[in-house]
């Protein structure tokens, strides 16, 4: 049973009630939004909750079990401060949402309802739904490690230890492909196959500060065409600046042949895969009981 303050609990009795809701929103990138259903911009825990037309949010029910609760707050997109472009580019996506019952006569008297996470988001013309999901949606997260032969770390990261400080080169976008590539001058001192795998940071335009994962790189002639994961090319144009960081194959001979790290591989390449168990012994395989990968 949730518990409120006895202040906010006695208004909740009264015959006539002054009560609003306010989503507070934190985006991936810090970024904190505060909205509310009020007519009137409201303010607390130095969050200013604006006042949004047509914002509203619907009714969430409480599962048992192992059910995830959802909602969905829906509303017209008229505040400058979220974009279609921004929902569109994913920079809302995953954002955690803070949910709040206020007196707007009092604002002390309020409680927290719960949080979420914002999930799926569509949109229709100037209007959206984003999905809510409680925090026990976690649960269906993979989590842990699993046994592979490829590396489980992330190129330069705290378990990987490479260092890559020296390692980013910028580059600049010459003209769009299609929706997943792009052409891009910079890379003309670097062999292009050491950024397969890697990131791409954006240090300008209007996906500034987003990074997106590098599929592919081509060189043709004096410029480079880089295939991303994700398609990209909407919300990019000509001049716009990244920065790409190398990318690794997540094997074990490339993090030592490569990187000399292969003390901090962080796979398991000596186990045996499931295929191991039907293959045939063949003249000329090595059977003493060693490891599989030298």
């Amino acid at each position: 049973m949730r518990a409120f303050s006895p202040e906010f609990a006695a208004h909740l009795l009264k015959d006539g009630t002054t009560l609003a809701t306010c989503w507070r929103l934190t985006r991936a990138d810090s970024l904190v939004l505060g909205f509310t259903d009020h007519d009137q911009p409201l303010s607390f825990d130095g969050t200013r909750f604006e006042a949004t037309g047509g914002l509203a949010g619907s009714e969430g029910a409480n599962k048992l079990g192992a059910q995830i609760d959802t909602s969905e707050i829906s509303g017209i997109i008229t505040s400058d401060r979220i974009t279609a472009t921004d929902i569109e580019m994913g920079r809302y996506d995953g954002a955690r949402v803070e949910i709040f019952r206020v007196n707007w006569m009092n604002l002390s008297e309020r409680a927290r309802l719960g949080t979420a996470t914002i999930g799926t988001i569509t949109r229709e013309d100037r209007r959206f739904t984003a999905e809510l999901r409680a925090d026990s949606g976690a649960l269906n997260t993979a989590g842990g490690r699993v046994y592979s032969a490829l590396c489980d770390a992330e190129l330069g990261d705290a378990r990987c230890t490479v260092s890559l400080a020296a390692s980013g080169v910028d580059v600049r976008v010459l003209a769009t492909n299609d929706r997943h590539r792009l052409t891009v001058a910079g890379l003309e001192g670097a062999s292009p196959e050491r950024f397969t795998a890697g990131l791409g940071r954006w240090l300008s335009g209007p996906r500034a500060g987003l990074v997106d994962r590098i599929a592919t790189i081509e060189r043709r002639g004096t410029a480079d065409i880089i295939g991303f994961t994700e398609p990209v090319s909407d919300f990019v144009k000509p001049d716009d600046r990244l920065r790409l960081s190398p990318g690794c194959d997540r094997r074990f001979a490339t993090c030592r042949d490569v990187f000399a790290n292969s003390i901090n591989f962080r796979g398991f390449p000596h186990v045996p895969g499931t295929d191991f168990v039907l293959r045939l012994p063949k003249t000329g395989d090595t059977l003493n009981g060693g490891a599989l990968v030298s």
